[in-house]
């Protein structure tokens, strides 16, 4: 009698929890359609943002619509005064004439350094090849640094430049960097950025040799600059 008693109070606690799931899901659908639209894509883009990485981009291209010359661009949608102004402020100091009808942008990266407190800046040679020879640079095991690097805009806008920088010791990825560095218009003064200061890891561990991969690229995957490198990590900086 007692186990026939809990069965049937387990039939009615079943019940009333199908129930309660199927009003949940109801509320759930009803609401869907009211989710704020920019709450949806902001999720998305974070989603997007923490997952990605830098062996899964080929592929993942996001259609960013048609280009246009410069010209093009500072024309349209003049009723539109925010949009307007804010090309002003990004365009104000471009010679069209010299920029011309071209579409595509150009970004020249003139100048790679890393700096060091209290040291002198290492100023890193750029190969043509993309691939230094031999050891690139050597850093200090503990030792607080950045990098700084020069770029030159030409033709164009170019949109959501950014630096992705892979490390792998061992054939083992052991640091994966991404840093958006912005959106720039063409000039004729090349632009600087440098990057937020780091630590080297320290230890027997973390000393010996390391292959990584940098490289300069923008919204639309167009990369203007890839080094494939080695450096080391060791007790003290190399000689001079």
């Amino acid at each position: 009698m007692g186990f026939d008693e809990k069965s049937n109070e387990g039939e009615e606690h079943s019940e009333a929890s199908k129930t309660e799931t199927r009003a949940k899901a109801a509320r759930d659908e009803e609401n869907a359609g009211t989710e704020p639209e920019g709450l949806v894509r902001g999720m998305s883009e974070v989603s997007i943002c923490t997952t990605e990485d830098d062996e899964d981009e080929e592929g993942r291209k996001i259609e960013l619509g048609p280009q246009y010359t410069l010209k093009e661009q500072f024309e349209k949608d003049k009723d539109d005064e925010s949009l307007t102004r804010w090309k002003e402020q990004l365009l104000g100091s471009v010679d069209f004439n010299s920029v011309g009808e071209t579409l595509e942008p150009e970004v020249k990266i003139l100048s790679l350094e890393i700096k060091s407190p209290g040291r002198s800046d290492i100023i890193l040679p750029i190969p043509e090849s993309g691939k230094p020879n031999g050891l690139w640079f050597t850093l200090k095991e503990g030792s607080r640094y950045s990098l700084k690097f020069t770029f030159q805009v030409n033709n164009n806008i170019v949109s959501g430049l950014r630096y992705t920088n892979t490390v792998w010791k061992t054939g083992i990825k052991v640091d994966s960097t991404k840093e958006m560095i912005g959106t720039f218009s063409p000039q004729a003064e090349p632009y600087t950025h440098e990057m937020h200061e780091e630590t080297t890891p320290s230890g027997l561990f973390a000393r010996g040799s390391y292959s990584a991969r940098s490289k300069f690229v923008d919204d639309d995957d167009k990369c203007y600059l890839e080094i494939n490198y080695t450096f080391d990590i060791r007790k003290d900086w190399q000689s001079a």
